[in-house]
């Protein structure tokens, strides 16, 4: 077990204290953003191991491993959670409680406590106990059924749209809304953040061009979803690709002078009539040139056409190099602490510490003493 030199935590969420349980995908991502805005955020891990500087989540949180099948694992993580703000947990609904870590336990020990849950299906309903990811929880709300090609299976979103979309974000949502609502009650509370739910509130603007008859259930026949052949992807000349998305008249203006398109088009852009026609014929259009020319034409203009980068070209891009969207900690390119604050700067980001790294030096904050450190250390209840 080695001890972890981590700088002082700044931005404009220092002092708050997280307890955050090991898991995947949405869970450590909410944590790592908190931790990012200068939260200090305790990972519970399951052993030690050797520090990975690519386990960008886990960047900016102490670790610790504690044996949770044991009661002296349980009870040194009852002591972590006796004195935080937050909990945050992304297992299966009950698994907690048999635990001996669940919200009723939890809140005897710390009524100010928010107790955040991630799950993918909530903690209730007929799916609840069942396994699923990204893919299956955007096929049961709709939001799949709308993405893809009209001619093609609907592709999964990568993980975006669910875990970390209607997941992280309304989890961290749910965690700011409880710590307001603290303020004035004096209590915690659960928050159950499911991504069936999240990525369902994602999509309002839909709902609402739904129950005005503006959105058809077709895919690739719609405003947003590559049916307009103002607001898609084109292939260029290299086989790169081009994002077209004027969606006001004036930016689709810019859009037909700068790529020559007919200026008639300008009058029509709405007609939905018109659409398949104009996607085969804007498609040949893009084809003349290279991404790179395309890039050059629309190079500060108002038409909304920027280049597809790939993940290496990304950070290489002059808005996102000068705003340092991207930062490289050990080698290792990822995001900078987003989003931006004029007074409380977050700390710039370092590589995560190794799994169980700050053990020791935790459990002497809450009053563990060396011999009985060492005894815990021996008998596995620290793996």
């Amino acid at each position: 077990m080695t001890n972890s030199t981590q700088p002082a935590k700044t931005g404009p969420l220092k002092g708050l204290n997280v307890v955050e349980m090991q898991g995947l995908g949405p869970a450590p991502l909410a944590g790592q953003l908190l931790a990012d805005l200068g939260a200090t955020v305790t990972l519970i891990t399951r052993k030690s191991g050797p520090a990975d500087p690519t386990d960008i989540n886990n960047r900016g949180k102490r670790s610790v491993a504690l044996n949770l099948k044991s009661v002296e694992g349980v009870a040194a993580a009852k002591a972590l959670i006796t004195r935080a703000d937050v909990l945050i947990e992304g297992f299966r609904p009950s698994v907690m409680e048999r635990m001996g870590l669940g919200p009723e336990e939890c809140a005897a020990l710390n009524p100010g406590l928010v107790f955040a849950r991630m799950t993918g299906w909530g903690q209730d309903g007929p799916l609840s106990q069942t396994a699923g990811h990204d893919i299956n929880y955007l096929g049961l709300t709709g939001f799949l059924h709308a993405i893809g090609t009209a001619d093609d299976t609907p592709p999964p979103p990568l993980n975006i749209g669910a875990d970390y979309g209607g997941g992280t974000m309304f989890l961290l949502f749910g965690i700011m809304a409880a710590l307001y609502e603290r303020q004035t009650s004096g209590k915690g509370q659960v928050v159950d953040a499911a991504m069936v739910d999240g990525a369902s509130a994602l999509m309002g603007l839909v709902h609402a061009f739904i129950a005005r008859g503006h959105w058809s259930e077709d895919r690739q026949a719609n405003l947003l979803d590559g049916g307009a052949p103002f607001y898609r992807t084109y292939e260029c000349a290299d086989g790169k690709f081009l994002a077209v998305g004027p969606l006001e008249p004036q930016f689709f203006a810019e859009l037909v002078a700068r790529a020559d398109l007919p200026q008639d088009h300008k009058a029509s852009q709405m007609d939905a009539r018109t659409w398949p026609d104009r996607r085969t014929s804007y498609a040949e259009v893009f084809r003349q040139k290279t991404r790179d020319e395309w890039t050059a034409i629309f190079d500060g203009s108002d038409a909304c056409a920027t280049p597809v980068l790939t993940w290496s070209e990304a950070p290489k891009h002059p808005h996102l190099a000068a705003r340092g969207t991207f930062t490289q900690v050990n080698g290792v390119t990822q995001a900078a602490p987003a989003p931006r604050f004029s007074r409380s700067q977050p700390a710039a980001p370092q590589s995560p510490v190794a799994p169980g790294a700050d053990t020791a030096t935790v459990l002497r904050e809450l009053g563990y003493d060396e011999a009985t450190i060492t005894r815990l250390q021996n008998d596995g209840i620290l793996p």
